[in-house]
């Protein structure tokens, strides 16, 4: 298997060699407290060596959950916020047939979401599918209270238990949630749901590689020991050494908060491939909510070229100059398509006829990178061989280690998140929620209501 492969050359105008290499010191600073659980949160760190501790049980109980889900559902559904969705739905886009909701011939379950927003229309529409599929669901929540994810289990419940019966809709809920507490591990022991836990050492952003990610994943028909192993060997690279010139989650880390210091406070992290776009977004929360504290951190904003060129192209080519590019590269991808010519040659494409789309595609990158580091733009590349369980494993793991060494470099804690506390709170009021009356009065007060 190929290791991912980070290339700097285009960032190195802006910032010196020596001047990432700078940050050799507190990087090893930061991978002792990481190895050793001794850094800020260090009681969120069970994700570190996940990779290595998942048992042969725990594989074959959620390959054994996969089929039965298959034989019972065209459907299956999976109610979960942030990073209760967004690591499965990041790899299963990445690997899925793009267009595979318009087969019509499936060999596994079409996976769909609920709980990531509160809109009556997508809840319905949902409802709709319901309707008309066979459908079970995983429900992902620590605490089962989370108003989202929350809020969309009591209305698709109800539309099992409606459409099946409550002891058939049993057989359909699986529920991921704590160990021993918290509203839905209650509910679960008393209805005798299938069960998985969320381990208490691991947040809901670092939680991919566990039952949060790897039972969507084994339904949606992938290879969870090929990801396994995928983060099982980055975690042997990225835990070995803290070494710059020898980790390349370190390097990373290095390079964007040396790139912070010059004022480059904006990352646009890109991709020329559309099936990466929720990989995308769960590197945004995944950095959004583990840096942005305290006045602090790096805003991570996404991109998906070369449609967005034709949108954001200009801005990223001659707006303000306080942004950086990453750019997620792969070298080959799974299909083949060549252009064909054409005798009137009226689109004036015969020039690129008999050629590979991917190597148009390539030639938009390069010539993208240039363009935008010519501009004022540096760059950093991230190199897949390819995409497959393996090398998104691998991937995943390297943002993960990346990730806590940045925060640890900003001096916050990367494993927790106060601030999405505020929203919740001010919504609770606004809608009467008992226990906060005060907040109520205080609100309405200010809304002049």
């Amino acid at each position: 298997m190929n290791k991912l492969k980070l290339n700097l050359e285009y960032v190195y105008d802006y910032i010196s060699e020596a001047e990432i290499f700078s940050f050799q010191e507190e990087i090893n600073k930061h991978h002792k407290s990481l190895f050793e659980k001794t850094g800020k949160g260090n009681d969120y760190l069970g994700w570190l060596e996940l990779a290595s501790k998942i048992g042969i049980n725990q594989i074959n109980e959620i390959k054994e959950d996969a089929e039965r889900i298959k034989s019972i559902a065209e459907v299956f559904v999976v109610i979960g916020i942030g990073g209760s969705y967004l690591g499965s739905r990041a790899i299963i886009e990445a690997l899925k047939h793009q267009f595979s909701n318009f087969l019509e011939e499936r060999e596994f379950p079409e996976i769909l979401y609920a709980g990531q927003n509160i809109s009556e229309d997508y809840l319905a529409d949902l409802i709709d599918i319901f309707d008309k599929k066979e459908y079970a669901i995983a429900v992902i929540s620590k605490s089962g209270t989370t108003t989202e994810p929350a809020l969309a289990f009591r209305i698709i419940k109800d539309h099992l238990e409606n459409k099946y019966g409550k002891d058939e809709s049993r057989k359909r809920i699986i529920a991921i949630t704590d160990k021993e507490k918290g509203a839905l591990k209650k509910l679960a022991d008393e209805e005798g749901y299938s069960t998985y836990i969320i381990p208490d050492d691991v947040g809901g952003r670092y939680s991919v590689l566990t039952p949060v990610g790897l039972l969507p994943l084994a339904v949606a028909g992938f290879n969870i020991e090929d990801l396994i192993s995928g983060f099982k060997s980055a975690q042997q690279e990225f835990l070995s050494t803290s070494i710059i010139s020898k980790n390349t989650a370190a390097l990373y880390a290095a390079a964007r908060n040396a790139l912070y210091q010059k004022g480059k406070i904006i990352e646009c992290m890109v991709s020329y491939q559309p099936n990466l776009f929720y990989l995308i977004e769960w590197w945004k929360q995944l950095f959004g909510e583990s840096e942005g504290k305290e006045n602090k951190g790096i805003f991570p904003a996404g991109m998906n070229f070369t449609t967005d060129l034709h949108s954001m192209g200009q801005y990223m080519q001659e707006g303000g100059r306080n942004l950086f590019e990453t750019v997620i590269s792969v070298e080959n991808p799974r299909r083949k398509l060549f252009i064909p010519g054409d005798e009137t040659n009226l689109d004036g494409l015969n020039y690129i006829a008999n050629k590979r789309i991917q190597e148009v595609n390539k030639e938009a990158e390069r010539g993208t990178i240039i363009a935008h580091k010519d501009g004022g733009v540096p760059v950093i590349k991230i190199i897949l061989s390819e995409i497959n369980e393996f090398n998104i494993g691998q991937l995943l793991y390297f943002f993960e280690i990346s990730c806590a060494l940045s925060g640890y470099i900003l001096d916050v804690n990367p494993f927790d998140q106060p601030g999405v506390e505020q929203y919740k709170m001010n919504m609770f009021a606004l809608l009467g929620k008992p226990g906060f009356e005060e907040e109520t009065r205080a609100i309405r007060k200010r809304l002049g209501k």
